[in-house]
């Protein structure tokens, strides 16, 4: 097991909801690190949202939180203050760090200002979203991907969350520098519980998360009526709220199908939503390639979770060929590519759901897989080589 109680560490990150930021303090608070100075700046302007702050913690304990109010400015002043705000809580503090790890080029600049400064050792940027069109504004733009390319290539280390962000700086950027590696979205599987398959809804097929039209459920939607003619005690299990939610009700009750499919609306609680998965059979992701301008969305660059946490919760998996490891997928019988035909999805939501043999193993493949990406194994494999 590594070693980080005599290390110090940073890491600087924007803040909406959880994510790989909040897993990795997790991860360095459960193996006791020396000292933690989590650094968050609100991701926009949200109410709901504290402003900037930090979190220090000693060998995994809390001993100082501080955090001021959000305040509504411009996105550029914005952007500046909180690279003063990582040089500042870091510079005062008067001590060396062992390494700095920025979620977003700004903050990773930041760590290479602080190395600089010979504050900090070494500097890790962490790559969550990456796009080669981040912005519609062409100088916007620009400015993005020159510091994103000023962060990769000084930086000891960048940590892209799939193949497809450094494949993305060669075709587009001719950029060919940094030390880039993939270090892919993970889960804590020992969280998911794994149903015996006498316990599970054999007939129910879910998705997970934001409700929006990019995710795709109004093709599956389209799909039931040719589903119920084979399964007739399918469901649907449709798990949060958003924009699109309303309308999927109103599509659900045009087509007479609501019967078959269950809208739970916003779920606060992790554990309530964990037990819902693992008592549904298979789930469903259906990304989009391109995003309403025409450009690659951000889900082909990415990793998205709610893959693993499906793969974790032993569901196989019906996606579309969007992710990076969609067809790892389904080369390790984990799952299934589908296209947003309503026969192609209806085809393979009978497949998968009618022959229970092929059902009891592809979730066992599916939970085999997941345990290669737990944050445990991620962390510590790709740390290793910085301490």
């Amino acid at each position: 097991m590594i070693e980080l109680r005599n290390k110090k560490i940073i890491i600087a990150t924007h803040v909406y909801a959880t994510g790989p930021a909040q897993d990795l303090r997790d991860f360095l608070i459960n193996n006791k690190t020396s000292q933690l100075l989590f650094i968050g700046h609100p991701l926009f302007f949200d109410k709901r949202l504290k402003g900037s702050g930090y979190d220090f913690y000693e060998k995994g304990k809390l001993v100082r939180s501080s955090y001021g109010k959000i305040k509504k400015i411009p996105s550029i002043l914005s952007y500046i203050k909180d690279i003063f705000f990582d040089i500042y809580w870091v510079a005062k503090r008067r001590k060396k760090w062992d390494i700095f790890i920025g979620f977003d080029n700004l903050n990773a600049f930041s760590g290479i200002v602080l190395r600089r400064l010979g504050l900090v050792k070494k500097v890790v940027y962490y790559v969550i979203d990456y796009n080669p069109k981040r912005f519609k504004n062409g100088m916007l733009n620009k400015i993005y991907h020159w510091i994103d390319q000023l962060a990769a290539r000084h930086a000891n280390e960048t940590w892209n969350l799939s193949p497809r962000m450094e494949e993305g700086r060669k075709k587009y950027f001719d950029f060919h520098e940094g030390n880039q590696k993939t270090v892919p979205i993970g889960i804590w599987f020992s969280r998911f519980k794994q149903l015996d398959f006498s316990e599970i809804e054999k007939h129910t097929l879910v998705f997970m998360g934001h409700i929006l039209e990019k995710q795709g459920i109004q093709h599956v939607l389209n799909a039931i009526p040719l589903v119920v003619e084979k399964i007739p005690d399918f469901k649907f299990l449709i798990i949060g709220g958003g924009d699109y939610l309303e309308k999927l009700k109103k599509q659900a009750k045009e087509a007479h199908i609501e019967k078959f499919v269950e809208f739970t609306g916003y779920i606060e609680k992790h554990e309530d939503i964990e037990r819902m998965l693992s008592e549904s059979a298979a789930a469903i992701a259906m990304y989009e390639k391109y995003d309403k301008f025409g450009g690659l969305s951000f889900s082909y660059f990415a990793d998205p979770g709610k893959i693993k946490s499906y793969l974790a919760a032993g569901l196989p998996v019906l996606l579309s060929d969007v992710s990076y490891n969609a067809k790892e997928i389904e080369e390790k019988k984990c799952g299934f590519i589908i296209n947003y035909d309503k026969k192609s999805i209806a085809d393979t939501i009978i497949k998968i759901l009618q022959n229970e043999t092929m059902l009891e193993k592809y979730r066992k493949n599916a939970v085999d897989y997941a345990k290669e990406f737990d944050w445990n194994l991620i962390f510590e494999k790709n740390l290793k080589n910085l301490i």
